[in-house]
């Protein structure tokens, strides 16, 4: 053991010290990028005896007609990334800046693969060279990672067993103390005694940042509203040390399966796995310490395990899911206790890197429930979201939020947000009493419904929890039917 921690020290200042090396030598490309640069463009004009020509609209359009030569659009990306990055001095006469930034944009969706809609979305969201980097790592597969289940093993039991199974690995890093990265292995990762026994998950590492935001607090009741595979529940499930009761739940049945399985595998008995549409559960149940929301998207942080990403996603797509992803949040928020003594918080989160899932939806939920405010991810790494982007302005309290990038951190694009949900005043009260009383028969009809109809529930622990589980139905329908009396009292009041 003494040996795995000294190689362990080892390795951080290995990876310490390659870290300074490479910001310096960053820094002295930065200051020398200028000089180079032209010097490159006159040497590549001198070579070819011509100028580099930009082409035309026209002459865009004709190319897209028949099969670019990659390397001619290889060479041309160049030379436009370095044309925008000293405009001034190397643009052609004539051309304005929005041209090279098109032939850019064009010329990345060639080269990548990608619909010319998505690549002019994800350039935007960076500086040019930046965006270049961006768009080459999602070419490369991301780090096979794992993540040790506590409730049955410590990771240096675990990095022993696997090491003797002929596996490589070393921990992610310091900000987590249950993730280990493989490197290669002689066995299949997914297939060993010990994933089977339930000793460790496989876990992208982005997948571990929405949890470590939670910071879930033992014995609280927690709701995850998206949680299909499990990798985060049962992440939570460890955190709680098997005490209070978390609800997993999947909007897509077929999905509880592998939920379910996995949540069996990893030793968690404080689970109930259920199938509801997460925008019913204020109406289902409520009063949780903690909501975690890890919001169907786009998908556009994890193009390198899915490159269909790259061309099935239009401007529609985009404006449905973030009107889903604003629906469910304000359903998480209205689902979190305010009077919780160890919570009241919400953490959403999303694998994609557009402004339109991320940052639009937390500002909409801040404007639309004015008794919750962002604060601190508790990460200790990662970039602040955009407070203002293409003309935007968001709240100033977004810059909380962070966001992960595959060139920047490798790791999946990710988003984190983390809410502090707060009592209501008095206005947002009577507001809500207004609510009440618009609300139709047919409304009433269906709450009832949902309540004391049948629903999809798989149950793992004791006949307390199961009875927990009544409880909170009963408590949710004693409260409306105690709404609407005073609502109807104060109705017949006024008359």
């Amino acid at each position: 053991m003494a040996n795995m921690e000294a190689r362990s020290r080892a390795i951080d200042e290995e990876a310490a010290r390659e870290a300074e090396l490479d910001l310096e030598e960053v820094q002295n490309a930065a200051a020398e990028e200028g000089d180079e640069d032209i010097d490159m463009v006159s040497d590549d004009e001198e070579t070819k005896g011509e100028p580099f020509h930009l082409p035309t609209a026209e002459e865009r359009e004709e190319e897209k007609k028949g099969v670019a030569d990659v390397h001619v659009v290889q060479k041309r990306m160049r030379y436009c990334a370095r044309v925008l990055g000293n405009f001034k001095r190397l643009a052609e006469e004539g051309r304005s800046r929005s041209e090279y930034v098109a032939q850019l944009i064009s010329d990345i969706g060639s080269y990548y693969g990608y619909n010319e809609f998505l690549a002019e979305k994800l350039f935007h969201l960076f500086s040019v060279a930046e965006a270049i980097e961006f768009f080459e790592a999602n070419e490369v597969s991301r780090p096979v990672t794992i993540r040790t289940n506590t409730l049955k093993t410590r990771r240096r039991d675990l990095v022993q067993a696997l090491i003797n199974r002929g596996v490589n690995l070393e921990p992610i890093g310091k900000w987590t103390n249950v993730g280990l990265q493989i490197f290669e292995s002689t066995v299949p990762i997914g297939a060993t005694p010990e994933y089977l026994a339930g000793h460790y998950m496989l876990q992208a590492a982005s997948s571990f940042l929405p949890v470590i935001a939670l910071d879930p607090q033992p014995n609280e009741r927690i709701l995850d509203m998206a949680s299909a595979p499990g990798g985060k529940t049962t992440h939570i499930a460890a955190l709680l040390q098997n005490t209070g009761h978390i609800f997993a739940n999947d909007a897509t049945k077929a999905r509880t399966k592998s939920l379910a399985a996995n949540v069996h595998r990893m030793g968690c008995n404080n689970v109930t796995v259920c199938s509801y549409d997460g925008r019913e559960f204020p109406k289902v149940m409520g009063g949780f310490n903690r909501v975690l929301l890890d919001a169907p998207c786009s998908g556009t942080g994890v193009i390198s395990k899915d490159s269909s990403v790259k061309v099935n996603k239009s401007d529609r797509d985009f404006m449905l899911l973030s009107h889903l992803q604003k629906q469910l949040i304000l359903c998480a928020i209205d689902s979190v206790s305010p009077e919780s003594k160890t919570g009241g918080y919400l953490v959403y989160s999303t694998c994609s890197v557009t402004v339109d899932e991320n940052e639009a939806v937390v500002n909409y939920a801040l404007k639309k429930r004015p008794n919750v405010k962002l604060v601190d991810t508790g990460i200790g790494f990662g970039r602040e979201g955009y407070t203002q982007y293409r003309g935007k302005i968001f709240h100033p309290s977004v810059a909380l939020t962070r966001r992960f990038y595959p060139h920047v951190h490798n790791m999946d694009g990710f988003f984190v947000a983390k809410f502090k949900v707060e009592k209501r005043t008095k206005v947002a009260e009577t507001n809500a009493g207004v609510d009440t009383v618009t609300r139709t028969a047919a409304d009433a009809i269906e709450d009832k419904r949902k309540i004391e109809g049948l629903c999809f529930c798989i149950l793992f622990g004791t006949h307390d929890i199961k009875s927990d589980i009544f409880a909170f139905l009963s408590e949710g329908k004693q409260k409306r039917t105690k709404t609407k009396g005073h609502a109807r009292h104060k109705n017949s009041s006024t008359k």
